[in-house]
This record gives C-alpha cells, structure tokens and sequence, in this order.
C-alpha cells in the first residue's frame, strides 16, 4: 500500500470511530441528559436510566479507541489539539467522570432529594460532552491559534489558557455546540422511545421531534454561516512527502470551506443526509416506528459529521495564527510503516468490537416499564 493512500484510509477510519462514538456513546449522553425531564417519577427516571444502564460504561470504548487512534496516526494533530484545547478536554473529561457515580450510587439511598441530586449530576456529566465537542469543532473550522517553529516544536499563541478558553466560546462555535447537543438529546430521544412504554414514551417521542427539528434548523443556520466565515486552501502540498506542514502553502479565503462542495456537487449529498435523515427519523418516531427511527437517527448525526470533514478536506487542524502551520491529512501523520501496523490492528480488533457489542445490545433487548423497575429495585441502577 502506498503511503499517500494509507494517509487517506486513516482519516476514512478516524472518521468511522468518531461517527462511531457518536452514535454509541451519544445515545446514553442523550438519555442522561433527558432523563430528568421525561421521568415525571422515580421509578420512571430509574427506567431511562436502565435503558442504557448495560451498554454506557461499553461505549466508553469508542472514546477511548477515538483518542487513541488519534494518537497514534495522527500525533501532530493529537498534540496541538491535546494542547490548544487543554482546558476544554480537562471540562469533558471531568464531567464524564461524574457519570459513573451517578449511576452507581444514585438508588443506594432511597431519598427524594438523595435521587434529585444525582438525577442533575448525571444531566451535567451527559450534557456538557457534546456541547463542548460541538464548540471544539466549531472553533477548528475557524481555526485555531497555534504554529511550529522552524525545529517542529509546537506554540500557542493564545495570551494564556484562560483567554485562550474564553476566545473558544464564539458565537459559530457555540452554534456548533448547540447542535451537537440537539443531535445527540434527540437521539437519546429516540432510543427512549424504543425502550419505553406508556406516558414516558410519549415524552420521550415529543421530545425527539423537539430537538430534532432544532438540530435540522441550526445545522442549516450553520450551513449558511460556514459560506461568510473564512476557509483554508493548501498548494505545493505533497500528499507522499515528509510530515512537516511547514513544506505546503496556505492561503486563508473566505467562504472557502464550500470549495469541494461547488466543486465536486455530489458532495451535497452528505449534508441533505444530515438533513432528510432527521426528518425521516421524527416522522417514523411519530408513526411508532422507533426503530428505524433510531436508525435514521444515527444517519442523520453520521452525515452532519461528515459534512464538517468534507468540508475542511484535507485539513484536519487549521491555524489561525500562522496558516502554513495548518495540519492535513497529508502532513500530520505517523509513518508509512506506523499507519499499515495499525491498519491490520484495526482489519482484526474493529469486526470483534462491532460482534460483542452487537450481542449485548441484542441479549438486553426489551422494553423497560416501571413495574419491571419496581420488581427488580434491588438489582437495578
């Protein structure tokens, strides 16, 4: 295999991993986030909870191989966005970590207040990921401040980490980060749907056809605005030569992002799937068809992705400061030999990843009422 084409598998499989985190570990995200707000009782709120109480721990896999992928193919990308970012990667982990005691100890005291506390801790924890996963990719299709010097040492140029934190929460980014988070309480939503019964399950439909027709109107607000903020375009770039971004040119253009777009429009498919698959999947939701709406619910947030990857091909980190800094896919990258290993790691680790937790998710089939709730209390989250 070439070098050039295994730089462009890798960021085909980096691709399939985040699609892949997003849609596995966004869907109990989605239920932490709603499940203080579809459960009206405690033992409908114990029910949400349950649903994803089998698979959430699971999915933490696909973050843990995300980042680690990332790492290891990529490792100029996993530095300077590991570093630019500090701050906001530090915030999603800590709240990541308050998921696990939120699960675990919520129902080992039976008290109101005891339940509620716990109830807004796992809301915090499943909300604050996307949100600021949505703000970390908004701020990388502005760019962000950092350049290496003429030996490859990485530098920022924000004033400190504090500013730099502050300067991320621009009114785009945090437009992207509104429809992570929509995207991903709506597919909470619709798993909801799929896993109860009765009046929670009526919430649960309402409230996916909520946030999936926020997330369809601000993902198209957003399609509009990436037209009027500015876009990167690499010349002299070698998709086979050394990685060192410093060797390309750069050239910062507004509306540039659409450039693959008006060039190739049969890309245009990618974000109408974003589109039409959330709409197809309120419609099938509001039809008692929960299942494909899942379904299409996981297309929708698939393509939504891929348009912003689309769009910035082949950049994969764009400096704002200094824009011959900016990393693609063709710069950034571990060697010829480092990406084939991890390549036959993937061909053999990824199918046996998708069989066991295809078989867990099929072993834990079935709807969650709170009768089954009640009758297993001492057993259950």
């Amino acid at each position: 295999m070439s070098y050039e084409f295994l730089r462009f598998i890798w960021w085909v499989l980096v691709g399939v991993l985040l699609i892949g985190l997003v849609i596995m570990d966004g869907h109990d995200m989605g239920v932490g986030t709603l499940s203080p707000f579809v459960g009206k009782t405690n033992s409908e709120r114990r029910a949400a909870i349950n649903s994803v109480a089998p698979h959430w721990d699971g999915n933490q896999v696909w973050f843990i191989t995300a980042g680690g992928a990332v790492f290891a193919s990529w490792p100029l990308v996993y530095a300077a966005s590991f570093s630019m970012l500090y701050i906001a990667i530090l915030a999603v982990l800590w709240t990541i970590f308050l998921r696990a005691p939120a699960f675990e100890y919520r129902s080992k005291i039976d008290d109101n207040r005891w339940h509620s506390y716990w109830d807004w801790v796992l809301f915090v924890g499943s909300a604050t990921p996307p949100l600021l996963f949505g703000v970390a990719f908004g701020n990388i299709l502005l760019g962000i401040p950092f350049h290496f010097d003429n030996e490859m040492r990485l530098v920022s140029d924000a004033s400190s980490p504090i500013i730099g934190f502050l300067q991320l929460l621009s009114p785009f980014a945090l437009l992207c980060g509104l429809v992570s988070l929509f995207m991903i309480t709506a597919h909470g939503a619709y798993y909801l749907s799929l896993r109860t019964v009765d009046a929670m399950q009526q919430r649960a439909i309402k409230a996916a056809k909520i946030f999936g027709t926020l997330t369809v109107i601000l993902f198209i607000i957003g399609g509009f605005w990436v037209g009027h903020i500015n876009g990167y375009v690499a010349t002299n770039l070698s998709h086979s030569g050394p990685s060192n971004p410093l060797l390309k040119s750069v050239t910062v253009v507004t509306g540039a992002w659409l450039n693959n777009y008006n060039s190739y429009p049969v890309l245009y498919i990618v974000p109408a799937l974003g589109i039409i698959a959330q709409i197809l999947a309120i419609v099938f939701n509001n039809k008692s068809r929960h299942g494909m709406a899942f379904i299409f619910s996981s297309l929708s947030m698939a393509g939504i992705i891929l348009t912003a990857a689309v769009s910035m091909f082949p950049f994969v980190m764009p400096s704002s400061s200094m824009p011959v800094s900016s990393l693609t896919l063709w710069d950034a990258t571990s060697s010829e030999h480092t990406l084939f290993l991890m390549l036959i790691v993937a061909l053999i680790f990824t199918p046996i990843v998708l069989i066991y937790t295809s078989w867990v998710y099929k072993i834990m089939n079935g709807k969650l009422t709170t009768a089954k709730i009640e009758e297993n209390s001492k057993s259950y989250y």
